[in-house]
């Protein structure tokens, strides 16, 4: 899809770079708001009286027509099936192609039957994932053995993920002697280890 994903934010290039960092990077350009103080934010109307902006997506067409607008809690963005039906509504042509490969590539992961590694604990985790570290952490931690996959690069991997996340990539995800634990839940977890 020809599309450009641009994020813009109130905050300093300083600042977004280090949020860049700790997520392992970013495949889209990061524009800082900084100075003018969110003019970019109070153009389009979401600059709060306080400082800070709203959160939102704009979608905008080549002609530069806003066409959605979604303004939303940190937590409560849209679904990406939500963006991708506006998407698709400015090139139409485009979306019975786009529908076309999801589905090929549905029915080749719906065969995959992904071995896993031989070990008690698998982790599959992505390299910007906060919760990944933490998980990362506590297993050394507390001095579990495990085996590390990224399913950023392996895509069998994330195929797996997405069967057993309801649809999502959902990192970290852990396989400990055969339970299934989406998300780090220190409780299942533990759970999970103390099964004989």
């Amino acid at each position: 899809m020809d599309t450009q994903v641009l994020g813009i934010s109130v905050d300093s290039s300083d600042c977004l770079y280090a949020w860049a960092e700790s997520l392992g990077g970013i495949t889209f350009p990061l524009l800082s708001d900084f100075f003018p103080h969110g003019r970019v934010a109070q153009l389009y109307g979401v600059l709060r009286p306080e400082g800070y902006s709203e959160r939102a997506i704009f979608v905008i067409d080549k002609q530069g027509v806003i066409r959605y607008v979604d303004v939303h809690e940190i937590d409560d963005q849209p679904d990406n099936e939500v963006l991708f039906a506006e998407l698709y509504k400015l090139e139409p042509e485009l979306a019975a192609k786009d529908r076309q490969f999801l589905q090929r590539q549905q029915q080749a992961e719906a065969q995959v039957e992904a071995e896993p590694p031989a070990a008690e604990v698998v982790m599959y985790c992505t390299p910007w994932c906060p919760a990944c570290r933490r998980a990362r952490a506590y297993l050394n931690e507390k001095k579990i053995p495990f085996v590390e996959i990224d399913i950023s690069r392996d895509r069998t991997a994330a195929a797996q993920v997405r069967q057993w996340a309801k649809g999502n990539e959902t990192t970290p995800t852990f396989l400990i002697k055969g339970k299934v634990i989406v998300d780090f839940r220190i409780d299942e977890i533990e759970a999970a280890l103390r099964q004989t």
